[in-house]
């Protein structure tokens, strides 16, 4: 039997904030996957069966605290852009768009379309949609700032709910940051 090394593990934690909870999970080389809002730990057992089924899954709080912590400054208004490694698991085309939603600047939206046009492929909305549809990496990789092109609220795997819940974090937190003045400086705030 071959032995375990640390490629084949990845690393989860439950990470609890005032409106719920949610599963988290890195490879060694960084984040890898932010679950929906308060759903069960089949969520991301039945993802990591699908894109790292060569890995087990394995609980660990203390290595997962650098990601946790991120979040919890999000949740808390602190910080505007995750400075955390990503393991991106996904097609070129994938990870093209999902470099261009981690552009998109906190409190802000755009749309497909617009994604489409920032990736260099206009034509290609639909794929678009489809690339944001599978990003593991909720709220670091903000999909939650993509909305359809009249304004309305589209699709997203942690609800419709949990988008306008981002959404408005940020619009809060954007408001808060202009009321306190210069002498705040929040993470990732230029």
């Amino acid at each position: 039997m071959k032995s375990q090394t640390i490629n084949e593990v990845l690393y989860w934690t439950l990470f609890k904030y005032e409106e719920g909870s949610l599963y988290i999970a890195a490879t060694e080389k960084g984040l890898c996957y932010v679950g929906s809002r308060n759903r069960a730990f089949e969520e991301l057992s039945e993802w990591a069966s699908r894109r790292h089924p060569q890995r087990i899954l394995k609980q660990d709080d203390r290595l997962m605290e650098p990601y946790a912590e991120q979040l919890k400054h999000y949740y808390e208004g602190k910080l505007q852009q995750f400075i955390i490694p990503f393991e991106a698991a996904g097609t070129p085309f994938q990870n093209d768009v999902w470099q261009a939603l981690r552009e998109i600047p906190y409190g802000e939206t755009r749309t497909y379309s617009d994604i489409a046009e920032a990736i260099g492929r206009p034509a290609a909305v639909r794929a678009v949609g489809t690339a944001i549809g599978a990003n593991p990496v909720l709220i670091a990789v903000p999909c939650h700032r993509v909305i359809g092109k009249n304004g309305t609220l589209t699709g997203y795997r942690g609800g419709l709910e949990m988008k306008m819940e981002l959404l408005n974090l940020e619009r809060d937190g954007l408001a808060a940051g202009d009321q306190a003045g210069a002498g705040v400086m929040l993470y990732g705030r230029k």
